[in-house]
């Protein structure tokens, strides 16, 4: 037990040992040099991030770092990535460059001309000159030039350009040139001639006409033709409906506002613009009240209990069994009383088989004789009554303009209707019209300027209502924004582990 607790602490102290950077004294330590180094992949970011925390990998990126600095600001360029040695001293590295380069004598403060003397002129032409201080911040410091861009110089379809220039050049020495230049050369040689602007005289003795006239010459060369062979050969405009001219309401597009709501009213108009816009939200609060008083529930006196519920599903049914009963407590009232009368006790008849006899001659004749003296009757019954109608003209001639009256009087008051209902907006869609609030401002809002003034109210939303009441668009509401999926709240495992 001892040796083997001694021969684990031995193998502990020497990893120990073999973990520091120092030789061990024991016979079993180990070269941290010739050590193996942990294996794994180094063309993963695991593989790059372990070799840049090692020790050469530091020293590799500073050093790298250095010579980028020394490039920004001296101006060393470095050469291709193929050759052995990766930077170039064109300048020299700061490093490498001699001492003439990175310093210099100074020989004391340069003299200045104190006689001669700059003019105004002069000093602005220097400020001019001089570069703001903005386009100095934005300038690029770096003296290492930009890479070049190799697709900025690349021409698409450049071979087949360059073989058409060779073509073209192969055809102008044989004479043949392109059309444009040969139409150009034509044009040169044949300068087409320059037409004349029409002057005032021209226009004085060209005849006059009519173009809504029948006559008209535009439409000369169209008399004649098919209608709708023109109409579909869009030479003449297809005649448009005529409930096209109509106004769907004869409501002004622009309504005057009235003179209560100006910015400096006078007591009476503002006092009757208040009282219109009173009624307005006393007529919205009864609303309210109303809806209120249809949704409330009800109080504990007004409440339906298990009695009242049962009374309310009985009723009538008691007093149908009283009236029942008592027919039967009468009967048995005179029967223990022995009295001579007794209430009829109704007996159902039993229909007896009618026996089916058939008629006589005589029987028949005397149906058939019947049947036309009631014809005969009333026949002479209606030539009685038109003959008296002869005498009852002017009461029929009195009662027919009686009923013209009526359906002149009833198409009148449709009419009148319809022209009031042509100011008010219609049931377009499934909203009513709202009519918007009245822009009025209290008696302690009022201002005596302009400039002081509190505007109220929207244009474009007074437009917008403007198009609902006269009947150009149906009233609408904002669309609701309606989540097709159900959001699902997860909470995350880092901040579980704080919680």
């Amino acid at each position: 037990m001892a040796a083997g607790s001694g021969g684990g602490g031995r193998r502990r102290a020497s990893k120990s040992e073999a973990d520091s950077g120092f030789l061990g004294l024991r016979p079993t330590s180990v070269d941290p040099g010739l050590r193996r180094r942990r294996q794994g992949p180094r063309n993963k970011k695991r593989g790059w991030r372990r070799l840049a925390q090692e020790p050469l990998g530091l020293e590799v990126d500073q050093y790298l770092e250095d010579v980028r600095l020394q490039e920004r600001t001296s101006g060393c360029v470095g050469r291709d990535f193929r050759e052995r040695d990766p930077f170039c001293v064109v300048g020299g590295l700061v490093s490498e460059a001699p001492d003439e380069k990175l310093f210099f004598v100074d020989t004391g403060p340069k003299k200045k001309e104190l006689n001669k003397k700059t003019t105004k002129g002069q000093k602005r032409s220097l400020l001019l000159k001089k570069p703001l201080r903005v386009d100095l911040i934005l300038e690029n410091t770096s003296k290492v030039p930009a890479p070049k861009d190799i697709l900025a110089h690349q021409v698409p379809n450049a071979k087949k350009l360059r073989r058409k220039e060779e073509l073209w050049e192969k055809l102008a020495k044989q004479g043949v040139l392109p059309r444009d230049v040969r139409r150009a050369q034509a044009r040169l040689l044949n300068p087409p001639a320059a037409k004349a602007k029409p002057g005032p005289q021209d226009t004085v003795g060209r005849p006059f006409y009519d173009i809504w006239a029948k006559d008209n010459p535009l439409d000369q060369p169209l008399a004649g033709q098919d209608t709708f062979f023109l109409e579909q050969t869009k030479k003449k405009a297809v005649k448009r409906p005529p409930h096209l001219h109509t106004k769907p309401s004869q409501a002004p597009a622009v309504e005057v506002t009235p003179a209560g709501a100006s910015y400096n009213p006078s007591f009476e108009d503002h006092q009757t613009l208040l009282l219109v816009a009173h009624e307005v939200e006393l007529q919205r609060q009864k609303e309210a009240e109303k809806l209120e008083r249809q949704l409330a529930l009800p109080t504990a006196e007004q409440a339906a209990t298990q009695e009242s519920t049962f009374q309310e599903m009985c009723q009538g049914l008691l007093e149908e069994s009283d009236g029942e009963e008592e027919p039967g407590r009468d009967q048995d009232e005179g029967s223990e009383a022995g009295g001579a009368e007794t209430s009829p006790v109704p007996t159902c008849l039993v229909p007896t088989e009618k026996k089916t006899e058939k008629k006589t001659e005589q029987q028949r004749r005397r149906e058939k004789a019947a049947r036309t003296l009631r014809v005969q009757q009333a026949a002479v019954r209606a030539a009685r009554l038109r003959q008296q109608e002869l005498y009852r003209l002017r009461g029929i001639k009195a009662q027919v303009a009686r009923w013209l009256a009526e359906v002149a009087r009833r198409r009148e008051l449709r009419r009148a209707r319809r022209l009031m209902e042509d100011d008010k907006p219609r049931r377009l869609g499934r909203l009513k019209y709202q009519a918007p609030d009245i822009d009025v401002q209290l008696s302690s809002e009022l201002s005596g300027s302009l400039r002081t003034l509190k505007p109220e109210g929207n244009i474009l939303r007074d437009r917008f209502k403007s198009f609902q009441r006269r009947n150009m668009i149906e009233p609408r509401e904002r669309a609701k924004f309606k989540r097709k999926y159900k959001v699902k709240l997860v909470e995350k495992r880092a901040y579980r582990e704080i919680q």
